[in-house]
C-alpha cells in the first residue's frame, strides 16, 4: 500500500487505469520515437506533466512508474516520497487527459491487460482518475520546485522554509533527473500491470539499459 501524507491511495480499478494508460502511452511514444528518429531535444512521456522532471529520459519514466506501481500493489504500508507522489499525480493526469481527448486510444491501451476492465471510457471516467490524486492530502511540493532551480541558494531558501520543503525531501527529485539505467527490478514490478508478454515487448522497445557490471 503506497501511502501518500498519510493517505492510502486506493488499491482500485481506477488506479490500474491510470497507471496502465500513462505506460503504455508512454511506451508506444517511444517506439514511435525509435522509428522515426530520436530527438535529443524533445522531451514526451507522462512525467512530462511534472514541470521540475520533463528532462526526465521516457525510458526512466517508465521505470520509476513501475517502481511506485509495486509500492502501491504491496501489502505492506510503503509512505511515498516525492517521486512517487510525482508519479501518481502524472499518471492520473496523463492519463485523464488521454481519456478526454483520445477515448479510443485509452480503451485501446486498457485491451489485453490483466484486469478485463468494462467501463464507459468518457467524461465520468477522466474525472475519476483525476480525483485519484486531488483527493490526496499531499501538500504539491513537487510541483513548486521548478521554482527554485534557477535561483542562488541564499533566495531559495528562505522560499523553501517559507513552504515547509525540506531539502531532504527533495534530494530523490533531483536524483532521478541524473538518472539513466533503469531497475533490475523493473520487470518483477510490473506485475499486475502488464500480461508478461506485454513486459517482454517493453524491454524489447525501451532496450531494458541497466548498470553496467562493473
Amino acid at each position: 500500500m503506497l501511502t501518500i501524507s498519510k493517505d492510502i491511495l486506493p488499491q482500485t480499478f481506477l488506479s490500474y487505469i491510470a497507471f496502465r494508460i500513462a505506460f503504455m502511452d508512454t511506451l508506444e511514444r517511444i517506439a514511435l520515437a525509435k522509428q522515426v528518429g530520436d530527438d535529443p531535444f524533445e522531451s514526451f512521456g507522462y512525467l512530462t506533466e511534472v514541470p521540475f522532471l520533463r528532462s526526465v529520459p521516457p525510458h526512466v519514466q517508465l521505470d520509476l512508474l513501475s517502481v511506485t506501481w509495486a509500492k502501491h500493489l504491496s501489502n505492506e504500508r510503503i509512505e511515498g516520497d516525492l517521486v512517487d507522489e510525482s508519479v501518481v499525480y502524472a499518471v492520473c493526469e496523463s492519463a485523464a487527459r488521454i481519456i478526454d481527448e483520445q477515448p479510443e486510444e485509452a480503451r485501446r491501451y486498457l485491451e489485453g491487460g490483466p484486469l478485463d476492465v468494462h467501463i464507459a471510457i468518457d467524461h465520468f471516467l477522466s474525472s475519476e482518475v483525476r480525483n485519484l490524486h486531488l483527493n490526496l492530502s499531499n501538500e504539491g511540493d513537487f510541483l513548486l520546485i521548478s521554482q527554485f532551480q534557477d535561483m542562488p541558494p541564499e533566495e531559495a531558501t528562505p522560499m523553501k522554509e517559507e513552504f515547509g520543503i525540506e531539502e531532504e525531501a527533495i534530494e530523490p527529485m533531483f536524483d532521478v533527473l541524473m538518472q539513466w539505467y533503469m531497475s533490475v527490478d523493473f520487470m518483477p514490478n510490473l506485475e499486475g500491470l502488464l500480461q508478461e508478454r506485454e513486459v517482454a515487448k517493453a524491454i524489447t522497445i525501451v532496450g531494458l539499459k541497466q548498470q553496467p557490471l562493473c
